[in-house]
Order: structure tokens, then sequence, then C-alpha cells
């Protein structure tokens, strides 16, 4: 076999596809901003969120002075539960596999008496909230802090978990959290915006190919701008701004109505954001709202012939999908720790999966063994192949067997379950299925990637090609599932 002409990228700098898509056939890729071309030090960012969330519970005179916010114990695809105040992780079928009530985890049997009969539907969204953004993780910590605080009677005024959830959102609304944010970034982008030089190249590779960018965002000109400027211009070729990649570029596009509206659209004619109406879009021009099927016009182009890059599931790539069928791209910045801690475990999983298919062994044979005996205790069937005494001797030793498997299996099956985050494991699994968030990914993006440089390894011209599905009764499915 010959050698390859370049190494490919390490796993975590992937690009894996749910539907086949030919890049060469994409006329124009579209890219949100926020944690998608430019990326934020998540624990510096929400830490910020949850102190401004603190500070203004504090002024309302809320007992949540020693409160401090954990980094590990929110991720994105959990769900709150804001009817019995939990926080649960569901397996793509929507059953509850793992379940904090505040901050506190549920055991088994607690678990089991609250969900056995509850499938979670997000399309109940007075109940659930599904937490698909990085945005969204100081939230949901102090949601769960202050549920431990209602439970011993301290928030008084409060009426329940679902009052509480309520509150909580209309708190951050009113202290302009993200305002708030944003103004800190600007005065201190060092400290929360992590550098990639190698997304400017990968756009600039993009953009020498043919390709037709856009900036579709839903943050403010000035901030939109400066956080651009910073993050792109220094890697860009001499004379060159991150302007000059963009065919067009749109702010405060108030996704996700953006992809389903007729909103007008106005012109920014200077940097310090002067607005006039525009009749329609001009390449290289900079805009505040508008709509995707201004931008379609503009282009000549529609449906498989754009892609959408963003980090939101639902504003960025389910709308996009649905509403336009454009073809999708999901940016989950996590699943990169995910896929470095799973190749470090790749001994132990090998280890793990031959143990249990020892097991699975011991029990189809301890499983035949309980049956002759039954038969033989009930006398029917064909006559047993050895005596009541020899059949009682190997149950036992099967038995012994298989405690003795389970011995080795645990601390593995438990260090599986922790790959990644102690609490709720990889992000994209729960025990050995997929997780509720897998399955929204599976629905919507057509292809996801842990940051948008994964392209340069790609490349413009890629054929990425989904892998063949598998089944429970194909011969190979349970080693490609591992």
């Amino acid at each position: 076999m010959s050698q390859p002409i370049a190494a490919r990228p390490p796993r975590a700098r992937g690009v894996f596809c749910n539907r086949t898509l030919n890049l060469r056939a994409i006329r124009a890729i579209g890219y949100d901003m926020d944690y998608t071309l430019v990326h934020y030090r998540v624990d510096e960012w929400e830490h910020r969120a949850y102190a401004y969330l603190k500070r203004k519970l504090l002024e309302l005179g809320w007992p949540v002075d020693v409160l401090t916010f954990d980094p590990t114990f929110i991720v994105r695809g959990l769900i709150i539960d804001i009817e019995l105040g939990n926080i649960v992780k569901a397996n793509r079928f929507g059953y509850v596999k793992r379940a904090f009530h505040g901050m506190r985890q549920l055991d088994f049997e607690e678990q089991r008496r609250v969900y056995a009969r509850t499938i979670v539907d997000l399309n109940e969204r007075h109940r659930y909230k599904f937490l698909n953004t990085l945005f969204a993780l100081s939230e949901a910590c102090m949601y769960a802090q202050l549920v431990e605080l209602l439970d011993r009677r301290a928030l008084p005024e409060v009426l329940g978990y679902t009052d509480l959830y309520a509150r909580v959102r209309q708190l951050i609304d009113e202290a302009h959290v993200e305002g708030m944010l944003k103004a800190d970034i600007l005065n201190d982008p060092d400290r929360f915006v992590e550098l990639d030089p190698d997304t400017p190249l990968a756009l600039l590779d993009q953009y020498r190919a043919g390709k037709k960018l856009l900036l579709i965002t839903n943050s403010e000109w000035p901030y939109a701008h400066a956080l651009m400027r910073y993050a792109f211009d220094r890697f860009l070729p001499d004379g060159m701004t991150w302007r000059d990649l963009f065919e067009i570029v749109i702010v405060q596009a108030r996704k996700p109505e953006f992809f389903s509206s007729r909103s007008p659209v106005f012109e920014i004619t200077n940097p310090e954001g002067l607005l006039r109406p525009a009749l329609g879009l001009t390449r290289g021009g900079a805009y505040v709202g508008g709509n995707a099927a201004l931008v379609e016009h503009h282009l000549g182009l529609s449906g498989d012939q754009v892609l959408f890059v963003g980090d939101h599931l639902f504003a960025d790539v389910h709308v996009s999908k649905n509403m336009l069928r454009w073809r999708t791209a999901l940016v989950l910045r996590e699943l990169e720790q995910d896929l470095v801690a799973e190749d470090g475990f790749e001994a132990d999983r090998r280890r793990l999966q031959e143990l249990m298919a020892a097991k699975e062994d011991l029990e189809f044979g301890l499983c035949q063994v309980r049956l002759a005996q039954q038969r033989a205790r009930g006398a029917y069937g064909p006559p047993p192949p050895r005596t009541p005494e020899a059949v009682e001797a190997q149950l036992a030793e099967l038995r012994a067997r298989l405690e003795a498997l389970d011995g080795e299996i645990a601390p593995l099956a438990a260090r599986a379950a922790e790959i990644s985050n102690p609490h709720w494991g990889p992000l994209m699994r729960t025990g050995n299925d997929k997780s509720h968030l897998a399955r929204q990914v599976e629905r919507y993006a057509d292809i996801y990637l842990s940051r948008v440089s994964n392209f340069l390894h790609l490349t413009p011209f890629a054929f990425l090609r989904s892998p063949r599905g598998t089944l429970p009764h194909d011969a190979d499915a349970a080693a490609l599932e591992e």
C-alpha cells in the first residue's frame, strides 16, 4: 500500500459526517461568530457571568454569598427539568440515565422512582430546558444551587422550581449580563478570547477556493467588528483585514428568526455603526438585521449549495436545516477534550470490551444450565445430560466466575462513565447508548467538529462520506459501536 501524501490530523481535530457532504459543491459558507469563529475561554466567561448573576441576587437579598461556580458541574446537552428542580442527562430515546436534584446526584432507586415512566420530550418546553450552548453553563449551575436553597426554605418568596427558573431567567435579562460581559471582553480580550491562528487560514483557503463567505451573528456591530479584528487581522496577509474575507457581514441577525422572517435590512455606513435603510445586499457590505431570503437572493444560491456553521444547536443548525434546507455544521468545542480523554482510555476500553464479551458468554452458559435445571425439576423436555448435583455445582461455578468478572468490570465501567467529566461522562454518550445531544446532532447537523480550524486539515475540496450505520444484528455492530 502506498504511503499517504499527507498525515491526517488527530481524531480530536477531525470533521465528522452524519450525511454525505461534498465541499466542492458548496458555493457559500455562512458562519456564526461567538464560540464559532471566535472562541472564548469558557471558565473565564462563565465565572464572570456567574459573578454578575450572583451580585444581582445579593442586591435582592437572596442568601447566595457563599455560593461559588463549579465549572465541571454543568455541560452542554443536559436538560433542566424545571418541574422537579432536577438536571438530567437522557439517552437518544429520552430515557433519563443520570439525574441531579440541586447539586445532589439521585441514586439508582430514587432516579428509577422519579423517572421510570417519564420520557423526556424537548417539545414540552413548559417543563424541559435543553442546554444547547456554552452560554448556559453558569445559569444552570446557579439554578441547581438555588434549588437547594429553595428546599431549605431559604427563598420564601419563590413558589416552586418552575417559578425559580423563571426568576433566574428574568434576573439574567434584567442584569444585562451579556452586555456587561462583552464590555469586559473588549476591555481585556487577552483574558477572555482564545486565539486560533489556523481559523483565519482555513477561511482564507475557502475564500481563495471560490467560496462566498458570510458572517451572520446576533452580536452588535461594535463588538463583532472589534472581536473579529482582534482574532483575525494579525493572522492574515499584510494589507488584508477580516472584512476582505466576507462577501457580506450581518450583525444583530436575531437568529433563529433570521432564517424564517422577512425583516428589513439596514446598511452600516461607517466604522461607528451609522445606519441607513438598504433595498438589498452588495458584496463587501455590512448590515444590521435582514433575513436569509435576502442572502439567498444576493448570492443566487439556495438549499444545499449553502453550508451554515454555528455552535447553537437550535438557532444555528436546527432552524437553517428545517426552514431552508441549508447544509449544516455544528461546532462542539468540548468534543476535542472528550476525544483526547477517550484516546487516553483506549487500553482500558479494549480490556473492558474483552471482559464484557467474556461475561456475555458466561451469562449465556448460565441461562442454558438454569433452563436444564428447570426442565429436570418439572420433568419435561429432553432428559438432562447431568445429575442434579452436577448441575448445581456447575451453576455455582458459573456464578463465582461471573462475580469475579464483575469485580474486574466495575472499576473500568466506572472510569468509562466519567471520561471527560466526573458528573456526566462523555458529551455524546450515556452508558453504551448515544446521549440526547448526540441524537439532536445526528438529526440536524450534517457534519460536526470541535473548531472551525479543523476545516484547515480537511481542505475546501473534500468529499465527506457518512459511515455505514450499524444495527444491533450486524456482525460487526459491537466492534463499531465501541
